[in-house]
């Protein structure tokens, strides 16, 4: 079934909204990498090689020998848990990111660690976490963080929450308000990860979106640029993975 298209005059794009939005991603990647492309942690590793100056490669080295090491939790705070909060400083806000998914990779950090980060850390430091998901945590048992992300504001927060962890483990409901927070928050679609595969043949999505558009309408204001390109997703139909009963995932 199609879908009616928004026209270009209800469309000045949601970044009027969260100005913002495009530019402070918080994604661990290189920034000229696509943000459809998710880096393994070798790739991590080498851009990091490549572009930290000489000290702060030091630093990282020897950040990552400690928590191999020390791994795991010990006591009210392990000595990687430091060399978290340090790493903006050391290794500059560009590449704070993948720093911090390395030391948790390298502290073998499991879904409590993680936990421990998550609530107790910074945004910087949460944001880490939800970047590291999907390297670290091969079940659903870490989706209490990816929903906690997903009540904020905090577009690089959602950002990263709506990264491979989420598209493996969302239940399709949440996955879809996912998805329209993103559109509400002026995050980029792009980095919604597995968006084609999730959104094929989604009805419900379809309707959703026509509803939000709807009232975005109604309400004098503008419609997010992604919506029509989401909808679009909806009116494809990908075949589900071996062993998949449903495309989109089990309802809650």
């Amino acid at each position: 079934m199609s879908h009616p298209r928004i026209t270009p005059t209800a469309r000045t794009g949601s970044t009027q909204d969260t100005p913002s939005a495009r530019t402070h991603t918080g994604e661990p990647t290189p920034d000229t990498a696509s943000t459809s492309i998710r880096p393994s942690l070798t790739d991590l590793r080498h851009h990091l090689t490549t572009h930290l100056d000489p000290p702060a490669r030091t630093w990282l080295d020897h950040a990552l020998d400690e928590a191999a090491a020390h791994p795991g939790l010990h006591g009210p705070i392990s000595v990687w848990e430091l060399r978290l909060a340090e790493a903006g400083r050391r290794c500059g806000p560009a590449h704070a990111d993948a720093a911090r998914v390395l030391i948790l990779d390298a502290a073998r950090a499991g879904t409590d660690a993680l936990t421990r980060v998550y609530f107790q850390g910074t945004a910087d430091e949460r944001r880490a976490v939800l970047h590291a998901l999907p390297h670290l945590v091969s079940g659903p048992g870490a989706l209490p963080l990816i929903e906690d992300a997903l009540r904020t504001n905090d577009t690089r927060l959602l950002s990263a929450a709506v990264g491979p962890y989420a598209a493996r483990h969302l239940t399709a409901h949440a996955w879809r308000h996912a998805v329209l927070k993103c559109l509400f928050t002026g995050i980029p679609v792009d980095h919604v990860a597995d968006l084609p595969r999730r959104s094929a043949g989604d009805g419900e999505l379809a309707r959703m979106l026509a509803d939000y558009a709807a009232e975005r309408t109604a309400a004098g204001r503008s419609v997010p640029e992604d919506l029509d390109r989401v909808l679009d997703l909806t009116e494809s139909v990908t075949p589900a993975a071996p062993g998949t009963d449903h495309p989109h995932g089990k309802e809650s």
